[in-house]
């Protein structure tokens, strides 16, 4: 059985490079995303430290946020994701 990264690795090259090694589950993608979501709920944590809690039908619009989502509920959630590719010109992150 693979690893969760490894798993990470083959469905989606290239994204756990996006992630922050020194804030776990932080990360910016180079993209537009757009989430939906379904059922379950999660928190969205942004950039500032401000956490959202999202449920059924919320849906939010990222624009190379960065940001890590988080299930700390007891059912999971399930969220419909759309990225699509965007060019950002930002200073990095420190």
């Amino acid at each position: 059985m693979g690893t969760v990264i490894g798993e990470l690795n083959d469905k989606l090259p290239g994204l756990s490079d996006s992630f922050d090694p020194d804030h776990p589950g932080m990360h910016t993608t180079a993209t537009i995303d757009y989430e939906y979501i379904v059922a379950g709920r999660c928190l969205l944590e942004l950039d500032d430290g401000v956490t959202r809690e999202l449920g059924p039908r919320d849906t939010v619009i990222q624009n190379g946020t960065r940001h890590a989502w988080r299930n700390p509920f007891a059912v999971p959630c399930v969220i419909v994701v759309a990225l699509v590719g965007a060019q950002h010109d930002r200073v990095p992150h420190d």
